[in-house]
């Protein structure tokens, strides 16, 4: 994971992990994302069961056979602690061995910090599957997949110098790609409802080009060089 220098304010700075040429369109998506959860947070708070479009797409998603059962645990086992940790350890250690060691924060602290997200807001909108003890929006395993596909297609986007509209273009896609796979292995697994997914979703679009942000920002403050 390469990357070129930044001049920032006069400053030469390393590799940054949120491409400036995408900063603007990335903090619509993330406003965007943040309301979504929002609004879905006030339309399912206290439910304990389906909307209509969830009990519509849970119809045709839940209970599948194989192979597609296995499939969809397998996909769940990568937001499990487990799973989470090898895709982790993996984006880590490549990004330090190519001594991107913004681009490790980002991998650790995105993802982090939206599976942390999503467990502050589900006591608010205290939203329960299977049991009252079992919290559901937004989900977690979505949240965590999303944001780490997302903070990978930011590198990938800065490495190879993409214009704002393919690197913005290239970043949703993959969020989007990652959301939708565990999306649809929540749902099938009978885990979350299709909308506490759409939040997991969301929540990890608002979280990681902030998380992105502020790391370029601690880094260069704390590394300075006059370009």
């Amino acid at each position: 994971m390469g990357g070129t220098v930044t001049v920032t304010d006069g400053k030469l700075t390393a590799a940054a992990v949120l491409p400036v040429v995408m900063r603007g369109r990335l903090a619509v998506v993330a406003v965007l994302a943040s309301l979504v959860v929002l609004l879905l947070g006030v339309r399912y708070a206290g439910d304990s069961g389906p909307g209509r479009t969830d009990a519509r797409i849970g119809e045709a998603a839940y209970g599948v056979g194989a192979p597609w059962w296995h499939l969809a645990h397998a996909t769940d086992f990568l937001g499990d602690p487990g799973g989470a940790l090898l895709l982790l350890t993996a984006g880590v250690v490549g990004c330090l061995r190519a001594r991107r060691a913004r681009a490790a924060v980002l991998l650790l602290v995105g993802p982090g910090l939206a599976v942390g997200v999503t467990r502050l807001l589900k006591p608010l909108a205290a939203r329960t599957i299977n049991g009252d003890d079992n919290l559901a929006f937004p989900s977690g395993h979505t949240a965590f997949l999303t944001a780490f596909a997302l903070a990978l297609a930011l590198l990938a986007a800065g490495r190879s110098g993409l214009g704002p509209t393919s690197g913005t273009v290239l970043a949703l896609a993959a969020a989007s790609a990652a959301g939708a796979l565990m999306g649809w292995a929540q749902v099938a697994t009978g885990a979350h409802y299709p909308t506490d997914t759409v939040g997991g979703c969301c929540t990890a679009l608002a979280v990681v080009p902030a998380v992105a942000w502020a790391v370029d920002r601690v880094a260069d403050a704390r590394h300075p060089h006059k370009g």
